[in-house]
């Protein structure tokens, strides 16, 4: 269904939103050089760094350069995800598994009345913002359009350089774009359509997965964009 050129289908709006916050995220990238990519506005920040120096427990990547992950936890704005499974029949073990956390951590957290205490989260550099989305979407494109075999955290080689980062990042997103343009409804609807591993991809309908996946986007290139506007409010000269 068109209104004078403009899609309102439910696959057209969400184009239309990835492809309106793809293009403010390009302008808002553009110009940014290696040593602002790579700035730590705070102490302890996660970021890009090559193996053997990185400062976090589980950082990976397949080659030089891993991204900073910390601990396995689950987060507060998960904690009613944790629920929704116990509810629906899965095992408290399972869902230990699923997590990568303690038995004991899920029990706490179904036993948990009230609302979470807000999260203590890292500051994060832009390269560690752009590498953790760009991480996110290859896993999400090889689980859900390619061969659902590799390893999602084996599938993009971080690097310290912002400009071949942004020159794979972009390419990424385009294919991504691509696959998702000649999607049905059939397969909109599609429970499991995405098996990516690590969320609740495998349990929703793929509609839901391409909203969470623009969110997705939109939050952490929001986030990137304030960082570029902090580094220039401290290091630009007068005038």
């Amino acid at each position: 269904m068109e209104t004078e050129g403009a899609r309102t289908d439910r696959l057209g709006l969400l184009l239309s939103q990835f492809d309106q916050a793809r293009e403010m995220a390009q302008v808002r990238l553009t110009g940014l050089g290696d040593e602002e990519y790579l700035w730590e506005p705070v102490a302890g920040c996660w970021s890009v760094r090559r193996r053997g120096e990185a400062t976090t427990p589980r950082a990976y990547g397949p080659g030089e350069w891993v991204l900073d992950k910390g601990a396995p936890d689950i987060p507060a704005n998960e904690y009613a995800e944790v629920v929704r499974q116990a509810a629906g029949g899965m095992a408290v073990s399972r869902i230990a598994d699923d997590w990568s956390v303690s038995v004991e951590r899920v029990e706490q957290i179904l036993a948990h009345t009230g609302a979470p205490e807000p999260d203590e989260t890292p500051v994060t550099t832009i390269a560690w913002r752009l590498g953790h989305l760009h991480s996110c979407l290859a896993g999400q494109w090889e689980w859900t359009f390619g061969e659902r075999r590799e390893e999602p955290k084996l599938l993009v080689d971080f690097t310290p350089s912002a400009g071949l980062a942004l020159q794979r990042f972009w390419e990424l997103v385009d294919r991504w774009r691509r696959s998702v343009a000649d999607l049905t409804d059939e397969q909109l609807d599609t429970v499991g359509l995405s098996q990516y591993p690590y969320g609740s991809d495998p349990d929703d309908p793929f509609i839901s997965v391409l909203a969470g996946a623009n969110l997705e986007f939109i939050h952490h290139m929001a986030e990137i964009a304030v960082l570029r506007d902090l580094h220039r409010a401290r290091f630009a000269g007068p005038g």
